[in-house]
């Protein structure tokens, strides 16, 4: 199979989604790689390592048309719409369900598009949204760090435990993979750190990674209150349904809040789970609500991109390569979990969320395909 691998063009997105250790495995398997010139240098990968390990540097235009495969990081872009065509396979975080006229635009080139966040294993949880979580909760804390700074015009805390006087308050809510990550670094730093969840399992598992600074609460609403009241900093942590109604935090909540704190919002949904969340860019990270301050970043790990892009190759490339090695048809058809994060095939949408969302027409992943019951045998 002919892979292409694009540069990423999302504002302050420094990622990209293979390295050359992986492209040294693509190649091994008898598959050509198609990088676009400077697609790896915001992670510190340039053209000629690629080179080294077999992949063919050359230009968008060129990746695009001679790839059946495009492995990616971020979503497909409006730059990047004249690219798509029937058959072709897209591999990324795709985030269909919050852009109507990418969806549109999917659906009708007629392409296989598989994301990344919609992928399953046994247990329910999301493999591909693990390690940039992680990363995501850790770079929230970071991001606070920096702007409860006097000259960020923060509140002018220092997150840390100084002798002689009070010792702030993180808190997180949600118990998962970013919201351990930011009470790791946060309580680390000697912060009074409370982690609010629904999932006692979850705040049971908690207790025993996190040191005797974590406090861990049951996400009820009198517990969030409480919690508003106390924060200097609220990170959110939480995938919000998008279909949902209401909010987790709403405007009024920040009137509870100590003026000048911070609210960090690593979900970013907008206008999800915070009712004042809207997505922001690194390079203008921070706006205020109600006196209080919103970090919405919604690419967090691209800050950390060279940690983030070997994370993100090392659990999507196994993947890539099932694709490349059995066709995307046998791939998804012999994998039940892996079949989840099939999002468009051919003109049908095949993800539920999504066409719930826009009122489209949705098909099961398996009449797509063309799967009996006989081939699950």
């Amino acid at each position: 199979m002919r892979i292409g691998v694009p540069k990423e063009i999302k504002k302050n997105e420094y990622r990209v989604a293979l390295t050359p250790r992986g492209v040294e495995q693509f190649v091994r398997s008898g598959h050509d790689v198609f990088i676009e010139k400077n697609a790896g240098k915001g992670s510190g990968y340039f053209d000629e390592a690629y080179k080294e390990a077999g992949a063919i540097i050359t230009d968008a235009a060129d990746v695009y048309e001679k790839a059946e495969m495009i492995y990616k990081v971020k979503e497909i872009l409006p730059p990047e719409y004249a690219y798509m065509k029937e058959n072709l396979i897209i591999f990324t975080y795709l985030h269909s369900n919050g852009n109507q006229e990418m969806t549109d635009v999917l659906l009708n080139s007629k392409v296989v598009a598989i994301s990344y966040e919609d992928i399953e294993d046994e247990d329910g949880m999301f493999p591909l949204l693990k390690p940039m979580s992680e990363l995501a909760g850790k770079g929230g804390f970071i991001a606070a760090l920096n702007f409860s700074q006097s000259i960020h015009s923060g509140n002018g805390l220092m997150l840390t435990r100084v002798h002689g006087v009070k010792t702030p308050t993180v808190a997180i809510i949600g118990a998962g993979r970013s919201g351990l990550g930011a009470a790791e670094l946060a309580s680390a730093m000697g912060n009074r750190v409370v982690i609010l969840d629904i999932d006692m399992d979850k705040l049971e598992e908690a207790k025993f990674k996190l040191p005797l600074n974590v406090e861990l609460l049951h996400s009820s609403r009198s517990n969030l209150v409480e919690t508003l009241k106390e924060a200097d900093v609220m990170i959110n942590c939480i995938l919000w349904n998008k279909n949902a109604k209401g909010h987790l935090i709403y405007r009024n909540d920040l009137k509870l809040m100590k003026p000048g704190s911070l609210i960090v919002d690593v979900s970013c949904d907008e206008k999800g789970a915070i009712e004042t969340s809207r997505p922001t860019s690194h390079e203008k990270p921070v706006y205020e609500e109600e006196g209080i301050q919103h970090y919405v970043v919604d690419n967090i790990p691209a800050a950390f991109s060279r940690t983030a892009t070997q994370s993100l190759c090392n659990i999507t490339l196994p993947y890539a390569l099932k694709i490349a090695n059995n066709g995307v048809k046998k791939a998804l058809s012999e994998n039940e979990y892996f079949r989840k994060g099939l999002c468009f095939y051919k003109g049908k949408l095949t993800l539920k969320e999504t066409a719930m969302k826009f009122s489209l027409e949705y098909t099961d992943p398996k009449d797509a395909l063309g799967i009996i019951s006989e081939d699950l045998k």
